[in-house]
């Protein structure tokens, strides 16, 4: 493929930041070591998608500020219109996450839990970089530094489970090691963002998590969204690829930003930013007038899928708003679908 200039200097950045990652992450510095390697990760994802972005055309400059986009508006744009699938997106967002956690304050990553992020990700930076700039990464590394690991990947639910224990243990009266067991609550709510968008960690959830922790409510109760998450792998030395996968998990319920309610309780702030679409947006998202839109998600049933739609009450107000996963849906109909003919059919 024939990359625009600037899609090219991208994508080598990008390249060249998760080879930094995997020489961080299989040296023998401790050091800052899983900072090093979450920084250089993050800034990997970032500008593979800034790469595609530009490829396709799109703008990655803010008319008003005149800065490039946000990391968090890249993976909105990939996912809604150039093929990001959602476990791919998953994962970036977790590294994302993980490396903001790390770089504003500090966090405590299990090793093989840090494996298998890593690993997950390099499937899917490869994965994507092959569909949409016809590149891969055997082309550039060679596999004798892909993040390697003594410890095989283990079940992501087992490791999960082991974490929680290790902080359960860690607050317990006299260990004096509060500390370390918030820095290890700290990168599990980080690793949330591979279920949902919008994961934002602060002390006030890990407050509340804490006194779950300590009250003694189980893993499934405090990190409802963890229990939704599984892992798939194939293959095997250099040639292994994991993906994180989603499966049904307990339920959970919303509160608002500054509800001190339980910790399971998923706050609503991370509604607004999964559901930030609104009726005129997502139409022009999907290149359709606003009637043929909600033809189309009335005959998808895009408003009864509370994945894809959320109505926002503000006292007597309403405002029915719209995720990417609408879109999605919306595309991948179009994709195969006249919508014409559609319209003719209703108008019968």
């Amino acid at each position: 493929m024939n990359l625009v200039r600037d899609a090219r200097t991208l994508k080598q950045k990008a390249i060249h930041s998760l080879k930094a990652s995997m020489s961080a992450f299989n040296g023998y510095e401790e050091d800052g070591r899983v900072t090093t390697v979450l920084l250089h990760a993050q800034h990997a994802c970032e500008m593979l998608l800034k790469a595609v972005l530009v490829q396709k055309r799109e703008a990655v400059f803010d008319k008003g500020t005149g800065k490039s986009i946000s990391f968090e508006r890249c993976l909105r744009l990939c996912s809604a219109k150039h093929g990001l699938s959602e476990r791919e997106a998953g994962i970036m967002r977790a590294i994302d996450s993980l490396r903001d956690a790390a770089q504003h304050w500090f966090v405590v990553v299990a090793e093989d839990i840090l494996y298998l992020n890593v690993r997950a990700l390099i499937t899917a930076f490869d994965d994507y970089l092959k569909r949409t700039l016809e590149d891969d990464l055997a082309h550039h590394i060679p596999p004798r530094v892909l993040p390697v690991s003594t410890i095989p990947p283990g079940d992501f639910e087992f490791l999960i489970d082991r974490e929680y224990t290790l902080i359960a243990d860690l607050l317990k009266p006299g260990r004096r090691a509060r500390d370390e067991a918030r820095a290890r609550v700290r990168s599990l709510l980080a690793m949330e963002a591979v279920a949902v968008e919008g994961v934002e960690v602060s002390e006030a959830d890990i407050d509340r998590i804490e006194k779950a922790v300590r009250s003694g409510a189980p893993v499934t109760a405090v990190f409802p969204r963890l229990a939704t998450v599984g892992t798939e792998t194939t293959g095997e030395g250099i040639t292994l690829k994991v993906h994180f996968s989603k499966k049904e998990g307990p339920p959970v319920h919303f509160v608002a930003g500054d509800d001190p309610a339980g910790a399971a309780a998923v706050r609503e702030v991370d509604l607004r930013r999964k559901f930030h679409l609104s009726r005129a947006e997502l139409a022009r998202s999907v290149n359709l007038n606003t009637n043929k839109a909600k033809l189309l998600r009335d005959h998808l049933g895009i408003d009864a899928d509370q994945t894809c739609h959320h109505l926002f009450e503000f006292g007597k107000q309403k405002h029915p708003s719209f995720s990417d996963n609408a879109v999605r849906a919306m595309k991948d109909w179009l994709a195969s679908n006249d919508i014409e003919t559609l319209w003719r059919a209703r108008a019968r």
